[in-house]
């Protein structure tokens, strides 16, 4: 059968008198409470009340140099001001993501990167051109008076410092139909820039969780948060652009040619464009007693949530992996419970994403904290009682107690369904895309973990990232794609961790021959850089050090490169190099 669900059609409210909104004050000096008119790109003129705005000098003009960022204040709030060829520019302060100042970042050719996390804003605009994150930032009026800058904000974007990018809503007499699978941070993206630009149609997102999409990163780094306020979107929003989030439900196949897919609720939709970011699935270590209870993996809320109400004093937890994941919920139990014990088969923790240098000076702040390393081991079985994991046995045969066992030992793309569906997965269920993100069926685009798509970073090269907010960036370039404006992907790897409150980021891709570390890694006040065996700049890492991996990634979405000789005299010199010359 075909889903034809009746569609939502939200009415538009009635516009307001402005002199509803006004107490017997304002009415009084009702001089002085002038309008401006303002336009949309696709609405009519609409009416502002004066006193809606901040308007201010907040600087001289030799106040700020070229290819410069400083903070202002703008009445009761602050703005960020920018020169660059010549012509200045004010946005919000803050990152929309985590709030890091912006100021402290990393300037490039028309845009400002985050510190923390690498996400981008347009100078100009304020729009967000790489992720993480859901919104842009507000840009304001600039002009010069009499050498002076005079800059003009509404109170309500100094406030909020973030906006949601003007999208259209759904119109009932448009009947293409986009379905998206997969409602993890890509699908979402890819919904909304569906609307940002311009596609009025049906857009059904079809989520296999119960919740709308969140913010996954939580699971493992902290595990008590509350769904429903990490959750991107509220349903609302959701339904006011039109967009059907089906969620607990997941599709079942595929069949390309005639353009339909088959959930598992029993519906069938036929789409005219699909965009797949399903995903990966954590996997157990297939050994005895791996079922057991309270052996766990952690890729979810639920995971998360059955973990946290097992923490208590008394218990014993073992971590399997040496990677991000088992490392994070690590971090996380040390202080609730009795004792955490971490099993790796390496002799150095996270050797591929930061070298043996700063594994081994993470795994040293680990053992300070109180967690013990058995390296070189694994987990030979799970030991239970009653159904329910009591003890693990590692490969030397000593048997540990363990109330909790977490496996992070690494995951399965999520693309099963996909079989005989006519769209071309690889063996190990990664799928090849173009620089557009479409599959063999043009029709049919791939983001996230299961892309093998173009890293502009590496000349293009296809690889399979399971970074964030590469999910993100791929979901923002499907939707801008798939409505039409033909636009190749400038892919930069860019992923970080927190661990005991320390912040370690990384840009680049690629399998290090050489790790050169400027600073102290005994501080924890460090930058790693990381040479491929032909001397090229594969990577950088940092600890306290920003915004130096900002400011690599933004070379490398330059299309520029480092190479050892580049980097001996001066480490750092290349920093410049990522602003225009004036």
């Amino acid at each position: 059968m075909f889903w034809n669900k009746s569609r939502l059609v939200t009415r538009p409210l009635k516009p307001k008198n402005i002199l509803s909104s006004l107490n017997r004050r304002d009415m009084l000096n009702w001089k002085l409470f002038r309008t401006i008119k303002t336009t949309s790109d696709d609405g009519p003129i609409k009416q502002q009340p004066e006193m809606d705005y901040v308007e201010q000098d907040i600087c001289g003009v030799d106040d700020i140099s070229e290819n410069q960022m400083k903070q202002f204040d703008l009445g009761e709030s602050r703005v960020l001001l920018i020169k660059q060829k010549g012509v200045l520019s004010a946005i919000g302060t803050k990152c929309s993501h985590y709030g890091a100042l912006l100021s402290t970042g990393a300037l490039g050719d028309g845009r400002v990167r985050c510190p923390w996390h690498g996400a981008c804003f347009n100078i100009r605009t304020g729009d967000i051109e790489d992720f993480p994150g859901q919104d842009s930032i507000p840009c304001y009026k600039v002009n010069v008076v009499e050498g002076q800058v005079r800059v003009r904000a509404r109170r309500s974007d100094l406030e909020a410092n973030k906006r949601v990018r003007d999208m259209v809503k759904y119109d009932p007499t448009n009947e293409q139909c986009f379905v998206i699978v997969g409602g993890g941070p890509s699908g979402g993206i890819c919904a909304e820039t569906l609307r940002q630009q311009g596609f009025t149609g049906r857009i059904v997102m079809v989520c296999k969780e119960a919740y709308l999409p969140y913010d996954r990163i939580k699971v493992s780094k902290a595990m008590d948060f509350n769904i429903h306020k990490t959750e991107f979107r509220t349903k609302d929003f959701y339904e006011e652009f039109g967009i059907e989030a089906m969620t607990g439900v997941e599709a079942t196949r595929v069949d390309s040619a005639n353009k339909k897919v088959t959930l598992s609720n029993g519906y069938i939709i036929k789409y005219d464009k699909m965009y797949v970011a399903t995903g990966s699935q954590a996997k157990k270590v297939p050994v005895p007693g791996a079922d057991l209870q309270n052996v766990m993996t952690m890729r979810n809320y639920e995971d998360a949530a059955h973990v946290q109400s097992l923490l208590t004093p008394d218990k014993h937890v073992v971590c399997l992996g040496l990677s991000f994941i088992g490392l994070e919920a690590a971090a996380y139990c040390v202080n609730k419970v009795a004792k955490v014990t971490v099993v790796g088969r390496d002799s150095v923790l996270l050797r591929h994403s930061f070298g043996p240098e700063v594994g081994k000076r993470i795994q040293d702040m680990f053992e300070q904290n109180n967690i013990e390393f058995i390296l070189e081991n694994g987990i030979k079985r799970c030991i239970g009682t009653d159904g329910v994991v009591t003890a693990v046995e590692l490969n030397d045969g000593r048997q540990l107690p363990c109330d909790i066992c977490i496996m992070g030992t690494g995951s399965s793309l999520y693309t099963k369904f996909l079989d005989n569906s006519g769209i071309n997965v690889n063996k190990d269920g990664s799928i090849n895309t173009n620089l557009y993100l479409q599959t063999n069926d043009p029709d049919v685009y791939v983001g996230g973990d299961i892309a093998n798509a173009p890293v502009y970073s590496i000349g293009n090269k296809l690889a399979t990232i399971g970074h964030y907010p590469l999910a993100q960036y791929h979901g923002r370039m499907a939707g801008v794609n798939m409505a039409g404006t033909a636009t190749e992907i400038r892919c930069v790897p860019y992923f970080w961790t927190v661990l005991f409150g320390k912040s370690f980021r990384y840009s680049g891709y690629g399998v290090p021959h050489e790790t050169q570390i400027e600073g102290s890694l005994e501080d924890l006040k460090f930058v790693a850089i990381y040479y491929d065996k032909d001397g090229r700049v594969c990577g950088m890492a940092s600890c306290q050090r920003d915004p130096i991996v900002s400011q690599f990634a933004e070379l490398q979405a330059q299309g520029k490169s480092l190479h050892k000789a580049n980097l001996t005299a001066d480490p750092f010199g290349w920093t410049s190099e990522i602003v225009p010359k004036s």
